[in-house]
């Protein structure tokens, strides 16, 4: 360990906690490669291996207690644009050909769809307005 700067050895660790990073998909190795690199820093900036474990320590805890918590209530909310499918679920559409349990014809958002009645015993006749409740591949499900 004498012939090689501490800082290479933190630098390495960082590289090290990068791996399961890229494999695991855990924000928190990030968090830990981080800290390794603020101390490296510290050791080449000449500071002992306390201060170095020291500035390893709080950056880490530092970044997992404030940003982890952060990054998990983001990834935790609904996008507020909804895009395709997801953005007719709840349009309303023009029945163009009757439209029950096995099939039938609407008019949604300018387009012609297939579509079906989410209760196989409901009937919509043509010009009757429905409501989109879900999507199913090409075909939309009304009520």
């Amino acid at each position: 360990m004498n012939d090689i700067d501490a800082w290479v050895w933190w630098l390495v660790g960082a590289a090290a906690l990068g791996i399961p990073l890229v494999v695991t998909a855990m924000p928190e190795f990030g968090m830990l490669a981080v800290g390794a690199v603020a101390a490296a820093v510290m050791a080449g900036v000449g500071f002992g291996s306390v201060a170095q474990v020291l500035a390893f320590v709080v950056v880490s805890v530092a970044l997992i207690a404030v940003v982890r918590p952060i990054a998990v209530r983001h990834s935790a909310q609904r996008p507020q644009l909804a895009t395709g499918v997801e953005a007719l679920k709840g349009k309303q559409a023009v029945v163009l050909e009757r439209v029950d349990g096995s099939g039938g014809r609407i008019k949604l958002a300018g387009e012609v769809w297939s579509a079906r009645a989410l209760d196989a015993d409901s009937a919509y006749e043509v010009g009757q307005e429905v409501d989109v409740v879900e999507i199913e591949g090409a075909t939309a499900i009304v009520i």
